[in-house]
């Protein structure tokens, strides 16, 4: 019970609520001051099968409407050990006897999402992907390819198309094997079919420097005003004529920035958080050098401090 003021006793008395009216009433008049009251507080039950497992579980998955049936259709779960239900087994063979056209398709967006969490991907990237994925699936032509390289590649494409890219190197470490050149292949193949489905060239999206920089820096655990200043060099690099990959050139400006603070990166650091090969970086480094001065912002290094850079 608690206090709440009740306007026929004109002051704060004693309530009693009715859990099974949901009514609140004054406990000294009998005055129900609240009726049809909503309990907002969680309805924990569980719906595991005579288990004593914990499972808070009150609704079923969201319709998917990538799937045949939407995603609704029941699942009898496997028995657990010696207590096992007779009937709960039977039930379970025969279902998986039974011919169910989105398995496939299930187990493609199970791995999709593996992959995307690992990556720590958006659930927009991980939708992106899957309805990439059921595009293709649909023309049939997947059959004897590669499917670790083609789900790799439709969350490549995701990627892309979401304006959060990753690198083809990002995608391949969590591909369960699939090489850069098996993802690079498979991307042109669902790049083609989808060309093919809708009759027009597929929006990729433009990849620029900026979109790796922040996740490279804080791979690297630079500290707030070296990212910040990497992320001015970076604008600043685009309006200059650098025909270099934009992750070699992110990879190249964050070397030049660290180079110029008192947190000194080691190349080989560099190469392992951003995944550019030394040579690579190098290159790009030259490219930037005669720049450098253009590029790092007035605030994070004094003109003499560049003009000590090493010299490519």
């Amino acid at each position: 019970m608690a206090d709440t003021y009740c306007p026929e006793c004109k002051r704060p008395t004693e309530v009693v609520f009715d859990h099974s009216a949901g009514d609140t009433v004054c406990s000294e008049c009998g005055l129900v001051l609240e009726a049809h009251s909503i309990d907002e507080t969680s309805e924990w039950r569980t719906f595991a099968n005579e288990t004593g497992e914990n499972d808070p579980v009150r609704v079923g998955g969201p319709a998917n409407p990538l799937l045949a049936d939407g995603g609704l259709s029941t699942v009898i779960s496997k028995p657990n050990g010696s207590s096992a239900d007779y009937l709960t087994s039977s039930l379970g063979r025969w279902q998986n006897r039974g011919s169910n056209p989105d398995r496939s398709v299930i187990q493609a967006f199970k791995t999709i999402a593996t992959m995307a969490d690992r990556l720590g991907l958006v659930a927009t990237i991980k939708d992106r992907a899957n309805e990439i994925y059921k595009k293709v699936e649909d023309q049939k032509p997947l059959r004897g390819r590669n499917q670790d390289a083609i789900l790799a590649a439709c969350l490549y494409i995701a990627c892309r198309q979401e304006d959060k890219p990753r690198t083809v190197k990002e995608i391949c470490s969590v591909a369960n094997g699939a090489t850069k050149k098996e993802i690079g292949r498979a991307k042109e193949f669902i790049v083609k079919q989808l060309e093919l489905e809708m009759g027009q060239s597929v929006e990729m999206g433009t990849i620029h420097a900026g979109d790796f920089l922040r996740r490279f820096c804080s791979h690297l655990g630079l500290a707030n005003q070296t990212v910040k200043a990497a992320q001015e060099a970076v604008q600043k690099s685009e309006e200059l004529d650098i025909r270099r990959s934009p992750i070699s050139i992110a990879a190249a400006i964050i070397y030049i920035i660290t180079q110029l603070s008192d947190d000194k990166k080691l190349l080989k650091d560099i190469c392992l958080a951003t995944g550019v090969a030394e040579g690579t970086i190098r290159n790009s480094y030259k490219d930037l050098y005669p720049f450098a001065s253009k590029i790092v912002p007035s605030w994070y290094a004094k003109e003499e401090d560049i003009k000590q850079l090493s010299s490519p």
